[in-house]
């Protein structure tokens, strides 16, 4: 018999070799009420039953990573994920799981909106937490980490794609936009100095836009009161390159 070079080995022992398990933790980010949001669980199970956690859990040998985080966050949250989920590390310490050794895969995805959470399987809530008061529970297992690492990958990339614009709808008004980019970098951004940015087309295409105005009006009043504020839709510019950039001693370690 020809013998393929995929074929296993007939010598081929996988008990040679030290097992482990791998689950999925998913980092979805939000804003409510204008502020940066980010989902969380609560632990019905140990160990940490009742911390606080990222939904997640357990890859069946039948899935693929993404089909185990879609289904994980499904069934511990009731939230169906969105089109593009990003795998952005893995995390595989020794110790980050006291019942075996296990490497998880975390992934970032962003929505607009999230309605109607309902907890299952091994949680026993769900919530939207603020990320600021996120970051100071002690959350589950090695959560803390991953929470701050994906935090830092969403604000690295509203410098370099269009993430910013997946945190609003359809229609959204500046102030939406901006407090993206403020809840994320930690700033104040003049809103006359963020109009003008995302008002002006790149200089390498002048007939690119990042925001159309809608001609229509949101039902609210503005902070200040008076006329509700504007409504504008994603333009075309961001496929060039995106409106802002962080100054240096705004980033992580700039001077």
């Amino acid at each position: 018999m020809v013998k393929r070079a995929h074929d296993v080995p007939d010598d081929y022992d996988p008990s040679r070799f030290p097992r482990f398990a791998v689950t999925v933790d998913i980092v979805i980010l939000t804003m409510r009420e204008q502020s940066l949001h980010v989902l969380l669980v609560q632990r019905g199970v140990e160990p940490f039953a009742g911390f606080w956690a990222l939904p997640g859990g357990f890859k069946r040998p039948d899935e693929t990573l993404d089909e185990a985080a879609r289904r994980e966050l499904r069934e511990e949250t009731g939230v169906t994920a969105p089109g593009h989920l990003a795998q952005f590390r893995a995390y595989g310490d020794p110790g980050r799981d006291e019942r075996t050794n296990v490497v998880t895969v975390a992934y970032l995805a962003v929505m607009p909106r999230l309605d109607k959470l309902q907890s299952g399987t091994d949680a026993a809530a769900a919530q939207l937490w603020p990320v600021d008061d996120a970051r100071r529970l002690k959350l589950a297992f090695d959560h803390n980490d991953i929470l701050s690492d994906a935090l830092s990958r969403a604000a690295n990339e509203l410098e370099q794609t269009d993430l910013a614009t997946k945190f609003v709808g359809d229609t959204f008004t500046l102030t939406d936009l901006q407090k993206v980019y403020e809840g994320l970098w930690h700033v104040k951004i003049d809103p006359a100095n963020f109009r003008r940015s995302l008002t002006t087309s790149p200089a390498t295409a002048t007939s690119e836009s990042y925001v159309e105005s809608t001609g229509r009006r949101g039902t609210a009043a503005g902070d200040r009161g008076g006329r509700p504020p504007e409504l504008f839709r994603v333009g075309s510019a961001w496929r060039i390159q995106p409106p802002l950039r962080r100054r240096p001693k705004e980033r992580p370690g700039g001077n």
